[in-house]
C-alpha cells in the first residue's frame, strides 16, 4: 500500500514559498490512531514568516492542512518545532487603561 502523503508536499511547498531559507525546512509525518501529525521544522531566522502576526499564518496553514485532510479522510495536525536558539521578543507592554467613572456602580453592594 502506498502511504499518502499528499499533506507532507502541501505542507512543504507552501512553508518554501513564504521562508527566506527554502533548505532549512523540514517536515516530518506520522500517523496513529488519533490521525497524521506533520511536524515543521524550520531555521530561526524564518519563524516570523511562517507564524505571521497574530498567529494568522500558522493558523491559515493548518485550516489548509485540514481541508487537504479531509479530502483524503485523515486528520492531519500540524506542530511547529521552535529552533535551537531561537528567542521570543519581550512583550510588548500593555497600554494603561484610561481612568474609568464609576460612580454609576458605586452604590451597588458587590
Amino acid at each position: 500500500m502506498v502511504e499518502n502523503v499528499q499533506d507532507k508536499d502541501f505542507l512543504e511547498y507552501v512553508v518554501k514559498s513564504i521562508v527566506g531559507r527554502p533548505e532549512g525546512v523540514s517536515v516530518d509525518r506520522t500517523v496513529d490512531e488519533r490521525g497524521v501529525l506533520l511536524t515543521l521544522s524550520i531555521s530561526p531566522e524564518d519563524m516570523g514568516y511562517v507564524i505571521g502576526r497574530r498567529g494568522q499564518t500558522a493558523q491559515a496553514i493548518r485550516t489548509l492542512l485540514k481541508i487537504v485532510g479531509a479530502k483524503n479522510n485523515a486528520r492531519v495536525n500540524l506542530k511547529i518545532n521552535e529552533p535551537e536558539g531561537s528567542q521570543r521578543p519581550a512583550r510588548r507592554e500593555q497600554r494603561p487603561t484610561a481612568d474609568i467613572d464609576t460612580s454609576s456602580v458605586d452604590d451597588l453592594r458587590i
